[in-house]
């Protein structure tokens, strides 16, 4: 497989495309030598890193099976998650906003996007598209995936309820939000998101790893919101079952225990996600 070249993105950071060597047919994506998406081109709905796994079983459970849903993806990466939900829900109707136009170029050459899928890409600041999107998009997404890195952090801008406020207004009465939230050491990144969430949305859950829910060590934590109060959330328990394993979920009284102490973050009080340490992405 013929790849191209590494790239400098807008923000200066570089941004390149590899082989995964241990499974054929896929690729990896890398900004600044942070690993940001895997894609498997051969089967699309196989998923690779833990959090995007977690966010794959939400996709699976919320609707019906094969249904096809409305879906907007604030973050593009390599389309993993566009890609996923076109392999198991065909005829999706999908748009992602992506920052940097040149790798959006750079994927659509290594990895293109499959002929068939309805998914349209839109350049810019997630926080600007949000605020110029159709009317039409106002209450018909069945699901927001909001996956924002600058590298390896994400950016303050797209972590407050400001920013939140210009995403609830595009759901479906039974829609979804689902973010992910990297963070270490006593989750203060975290903990703001659980009480921005839970301050704009009715029922919130977070899903991780037992460890990093703990605050012991740095990972992701996947944030589940619904739009409206009494949304069909009984499926929810069934996402621990598919793993990736150990794994827990936050809801009601012990959700309320992690977002203890913590205030909404606003536009005022916002700052950018924590960067993981470089030894987490060492590669041998």
């Amino acid at each position: 497989m013929k790849l191209p070249e590494p790239i400098t993105l807008g923000s200066g950071l570089t941004a390149e495309i590899e082989e995964d060597r241990w499974v054929p047919g896929a690729v990896q994506l890398l900004v600044d030598g942070t690993p940001q998406s895997h894609v498997n081109l051969r089967d699309p709905s196989e998923l690779f890193f833990e959090y995007i796994r977690r966010i794959g079983h939400v996709i699976d459970l919320f609707r019906p099976a094969a249904q096809p849903v409305s879906a907007l993806h604030l973050g593009g990466g390599a389309f993993t998650l566009p890609r996923y939900i076109e392999a198991t829900r065909p005829g999706s109707r999908q748009q992602v906003v992506e920052i940097e136009g040149a790798l959006v170029d750079l994927v659509r050459e290594a990895a293109p996007l499959p002929k068939r899928a309805s998914i349209r890409v839109r350049r810019g600041d997630a926080r600007e598209v949000l605020a110029r999107l159709p009317e039409g998009m106002r209450g018909a997404m069945d699901l927001v995936v909001v996956d924002i890195f600058a590298g390896a952090r994400t950016p303050a801008h797209v972590s407050s309820v400001e920013f939140y406020e210009l995403v609830r207004p595009l759901l479906s009465p039974d829609g979804l939000v689902v973010v992910n939230a990297a963070d270490g050491q006593g989750l203060p990144f975290v903990r703001g998101q659980a009480a921005t969430l839970a301050s704009l949305f009715p029922e919130v859950v977070a899903i991780a790893e037992p460890q990093v829910l703990k605050g012991r060590r740095f990972g992701n934590v996947v944030f589940v919101a619904a739009a409206g109060r009494g949304a069909p959330l009984d499926w929810l328990p069934r996402l621990l079952a598919g793993g990736p394993h150990p794994a827990r979920m936050l809801a009601g009284r012990e959700f309320d225990e992690l977002l203890r102490g913590a205030a909404p973050v606003t536009d005022a009080t916002a700052a950018d996600s924590p960067a993981p340490a470089r030894e987490l992405f060492e590669r041998n």
